[in-house]
């Protein structure tokens, strides 16, 4: 199988700030990664970078392989990149309908609003998701957490996602609607998304996730199979920058010296 994404060499900085230094990450259908760190590690900004939200200063990003140019989120949509931030940017007074097709409305021959349609497509993306979803006609702010992720992972979908980003998926979200959005993640699994996944709770991301990268002052720590590694390693990892094998990653013993 091969990579759906690989990002190589980047870095982003910030005036004098080096929020990326030389981060690497691939990608496969199917996965899904957890990107782990302390706040301030660089997750945020080294994905920000593949949404589009941010440009490179240097680095490499490939989509089958080929050479990618992301330099805003319309080109990150324009190749399959979706990402779904915490806030998960919904229109609390639409339904779910027009916040599938919130910016990207089906019109009629006439230009104007082809609400029937959007709502049969709005349907049969959700019964994708989550089959028992029928408030299609309430705001959505009177939706669930876990109900207000499956609209945002619709919205995703319907205009052909293959990789989706999200950032705290399941942040302030109670038992019941975390467990909705871990079934949400392996329906897309199932589809062949491949997922990055950023998150500070390690239960969700052990138990979603095939792969974890940890960050640490903006460099690449270690990645590897979530069956490699356990909690206590992952922790030192977050916070010493100390891989399983006993090693440092390079130039972190520097930074934390200066």
């Amino acid at each position: 199988m091969e990579p759906i994404v690989e990002m190589k060499n980047v870095y982003k900085r910030f005036g004098g700030i080096h929020a990326v230094d030389d981060m690497s990450l691939d990608m496969y259908p199917g996965e899904v990664v957890g990107l782990l760190g302390h706040n301030g590690a660089g997750k945020s900004t080294f994905i920000k970078m593949l949404s589009g939200a941010y440009s490179m200063d240097a680095g490499e990003i490939f989509v089958d392989r080929k050479p990618a140019q992301i330099s805003n989120p319309i080109d990150a949509k324009d190749l399959g990149i979706e990402t779904i931030y915490q806030t998960l940017a919904l229109a609390d007074n639409l339904d779910t309908a027009a916040n599938i097709f919130f910016g990207r409305e089906i019109l009629t021959p006439w230009r104007a609003l082809d609400e029937a349609a959007m709502e049969h497509a709005a349907i049969q993306v959700m019964r994708r998701l989550n089959p028992a979803f029928s408030k299609f006609h309430d705001p959505v702010r009177n939706l669930s957490g876990g109900q207000r992720q499956s609209v945002a992972i619709a919205r995703a979908l319907q205009f052909n996602a293959r990789i989706i980003i999200m950032d705290e998926p399941t942040a302030a979200l109670g038992p019941q609607e975390t467990q909705m959005v871990a079934d949400l993640i392996r329906a897309l699994k199932r589809e062949g998304i491949a997922l990055v996944m950023i998150s500070h709770d390690l239960h969700d991301v052990f138990d979603l996730s095939d792969r974890i990268s940890v960050m640490k002052n903006g460099r690449h720590v270690w990645t590897g199979s979530t069956e490699e590694t356990d909690k206590d390693e992952v922790l030192q990892m977050i916070i010493l920058g100390k891989r399983p094998d006993g090693s440092y990653a390079p130039g972190i013993l520097a930074d934390e010296n200066a």
